[in-house]
């Protein structure tokens, strides 16, 4: 995993979550693998941030007030539909996975996750590797 963390150090990650201490600690993560990250506490806020800055990928969770997650990749459809998103969600509905999947997400990651799980997410997404699984 050390090689592909190296490929993309740097890359500009975005967290959108409505909750503090989960963009707290993603960001932490993903600074200590050597990207860059900005986040956000909701779908509007990130939306509105992309008039001056695109991230390489986005980490977005999928149940917050106003826009939710699958809301957020609809909107990125027309100006950014190449934009590789990792959808977050502390639901265990099975039904989830599918609608990750057809709204386009790399993958889909259930919380608590793990710090591996979320960077290979990450690094598939640079990559532009389909995971397999949402």
């Amino acid at each position: 995993m050390e090689s592909t963390r190296a490929a993309v150090a740097g890359a500009r990650i975005a967290t959108i979550d409505d909750e503090a201490p989960v963009r707290v600690a993603l960001a932490r993560l993903l600074r200590l693998a050597a990207y860059e990250v900005t986040s956000f506490e909701s779908g509007e806020a990130f939306l509105a941030s992309l008039t001056t800055s695109c991230p390489d990928c986005a980490i977005v969770d999928v149940h917050m007030p106003g826009l939710n997650g699958f809301e957020v990749r609809e909107r990125l459809r027309a100006a950014h539909p190449d934009l590789p998103l990792v959808f977050i969600t502390a639901s265990d509905n099975a039904a989830m996975d599918d609608a990750a999947r057809a709204a386009g997400g790399v993958r889909l990651l259930r919380k608590p996750f793990s710090g591996d799980q979320l960077l290979a997410a990450v690094a598939a997404a640079l990559a532009g590797r389909p995971s397999g699984q949402p």
